[in-house]
């Protein structure tokens, strides 16, 4: 029998395909001078507490400050935590990764006076200071967004005791992970040849992506068995965690839940109810996917165990690395030449820590701080999933490269409404270009149903949850009590009402809501359906409008916090508060399902 191959150690790595953390520091001495300044800066810090008010130069000097100290503790942390996750098994990363989760906590605390005390603070002061001190104008934006907030915050006294209440109020969260990934206990089952095998959350995933319809419907029953004999416990727990968003929005004087979550972020509410609006009046493009995968399947009834089956034989196609990056470079290249000046950076820089190695995190991601590269770790395996990772990384690293070569450190971040967007629109570029340039059959089919799948996990799955994440808010809103059949039913309606027809259901889709962490998340899930609805917008305008579209683009990715995150998708091209970018996402949704159907 031929020997496994082995994970390779850190140092059996090329150099060249990992990332250059000592861009960020050199060593760790220099890691621990730049803790030293901190400490140097925070008597400073402190003393200004309670001193806010005394004028426009003590406000400036109290923001210059932590902004200061706040670039550093941040480029402190990202070089700990990449260098940790370069490595689990090096004692130095995880060292420095504690001492740096310690000092974000403590330093967090240190900073916290501020906001409070700028807006005791009255208006027409805080105006005032605006005009007479020049060197104020970089925070007026930010100043003007607190000030949007003043109606809703309470007095110091009673801010400090909902403060202390958040140790309370995250409790139900930290209940559901403790039961659902400590105590749940799943059966086994028998795998594809027969072999006994303990159902857990990840093996779960893979089982549903079975060939074999027998372990995908045994993996689909046995795992929601477990957590039937829990269901009332996870009802109490979900029910206490929409109190606390009750309360907490009626504390703050906020006509909702909803507007609480929403109106802090300047989004407005419409943007949630046109989303869930929208897709409902656009189910039976889903319903007519769903009769289309029954048929291709070859099946009399299809459950939901069989949707996550894949729909045609993954395309056999092998991507090295050097070869992903040649191509995404060409899917990119529409736009534009700082875009691709910035990608080769990335490549040639060693921004990018790209293979598996013994101790490294799983996964991929983008991580960087104000003055850090954008680094990204992946876990590259040569598959075309791997360079649409690639793709999707790179599009959040560039959104942070032109925002911090463009903005101030004090807009020098982007909001989550808009996280998603570069890198799934990197996505849609890289698979409009294969199916461009890619004469497989095979291939062009997989890259249809995979683009299909996206919006239908993405988009249409996400607004079901976000819908009964609104329902249920609304009914303890009422004075209705949540119980764990009030949540079944509910949850059993809507998914019956999003699949349609072609699906058969299973009594225990009911119990889905009860595996689901995002309810616990306030009102979170409906952003990656906007974020994707945006991003397949803005892509298609780059495609089809050229250099117009490109200018838009590349001015949002450079705006970071700067403006609302509204205005500046309304900039680039896409108007949230209309129901234009989801539908438009739909009638790509429509256009795939048409091509699918000609080759099926």
């Amino acid at each position: 029998m031929a020997e496994a191959q082995k994970v390779p150690s850190r140092s059996e790595l090329p150099v060249a395909y990992t990332w250059d953390l000592s861009v960020v520091y050199g060593n760790t001495d220099a890691w621990d001078a730049d803790v030293a300044r901190i400490e140097e800066l925070l008597p400073e810090l402190s003393a200004l507490q309670g001193a806010i008010d005394q004028g426009a130069g003590k406000l400036l000097r109290a923001l210059n400050l932590r902004d200061e100290i706040a670039q550093i503790l941040y480029q402190l942390y990202t070089y700990a935590s990449n260098l940790k996750n370069s490595d689990s098994t090096e004692p130095t990363g995880q060292a420095l990764d504690e001492r740096a989760g310690s000092l974000l906590a403590r330093i967090g605390a240190a900073l916290a006076f501020i906001e409070p005390e700028i807006l005791a603070i009255p208006q027409a002061t805080v105006n005032g200071w605006l005009k007479s001190e020049p060197k104020l104008a970089i925070y007026s934006y930010e100043l003007q967004e607190l000030a949007r907030q003043r109606e809703h915050i309470r007095s110091a006294e009673v801010e400090g005791i909902l403060a202390q209440f958040g140790d309370v109020t995250r409790a139900p969260s930290e209940i559901f992970e403790i039961l659902t990934n400590a105590d749940l206990k799943f059966p086994e089952i028998a795998d594809e040849q027969g072999q006994s095998i303990q159902l857990s959350h990840a093996r779960y995933g893979r089982l549903l992506e079975s060939q074999d319809r027998r372990v995908r419907r045994d993996a689909f029953k046995n795992y929601y068995s477990g957590y039937q004999g829990i269901l009332n416990t996870l009802g109490t727990t979900l029910a206490a965690e929409v109190r606390s968003h009750v309360v907490n929005a009626r504390v703050r004087g906020y006509d909702s839940s909803l507007a609480a979550a929403l109106e802090p972020r300047d989004i407005p509410l419409d943007v949630y109810h046109n989303l869930v609006k929208t897709i409902n009046g656009n189910l039976p493009k889903l319903h007519r996917y769903m009769a289309l995968r029954r048929r291709i399947m070859g099946l009399d009834e299809l459950h939901i165990y069989d949707t996550y089956a894949p729909l045609v034989p993954q395309a056999d196609l092998a991507v090295p690395y050097p070869e992903a990056c040649e191509t995404v470079t060409a899917a990119f290249k529409p736009l534009g030449r700082d875009y691709a000046d910035a990608l080769s950076k990335a490549f040639t820089q060693r921004w990018i820590d790209v293979y598996e190695n013994v101790g490294k995190r799983s996964g991929a991601y983008s991580s960087g701080s104000y003055s850090t590269p954008p680094f990204i770790l992946l876990n590259y395996q040569d598959r075309l999933r791997d360079m649409f990772t690639l793709a999707h990384e790179l599009g959040h690293s560039m959104h942070s490269y032109f925002t911090r070569r463009t903005q101030p450190f004090v807009y020098g971040n982007y909001t989550i409404f808009v996280a998603e967007v570069a890198s799934t629109l990197n996505e849609a570029l890289l698979n409009d270009y294969l199916l461009k340039t890619r004469n497989d059959p095979m291939l062009r089919k997989s890259l249809i149903v995979q683009q299909l799948d996206d919006i239908r996990a993405t988009i249409f799955r996400q607004t079901m949850f976000a819908e009964f994440e609104l329902d249920i808010h609304a009914r303890t809103e009422a004075g209705e009590p949540l119980t764990s059949d009030t949540l079944n039913k509910r949850y059993y309606e809507l998914v019956k009402r999003y699949q349609g027809p072609p699906v058969t259901l299973d009594d225990e889709i009911a119990f889905e809501w009860a595996r689901i962490p995002h309810f616990y998340y306030n009102f979170y899930v409906y952003q990656y359906a906007t974020g994707l609805s945006a991003a397949l917008a803005l892509s298609r305008q780059i495609i089809d409008e050229g250099q117009p579209a490109v200018q838009r683009y590349l001015k949002f990715l450079s705006s970071g916090s700067s403006r609302s995150s509204i205005d500046m998708l309304r900039d680039a091209g896409v108007d949230m508060t209309t129901p234009a970018p989801v539908q438009a996402a739909m009638d790509t949704f429509e256009r795939l399902v048409d091509e699918l159907e000609s080759l099926a």
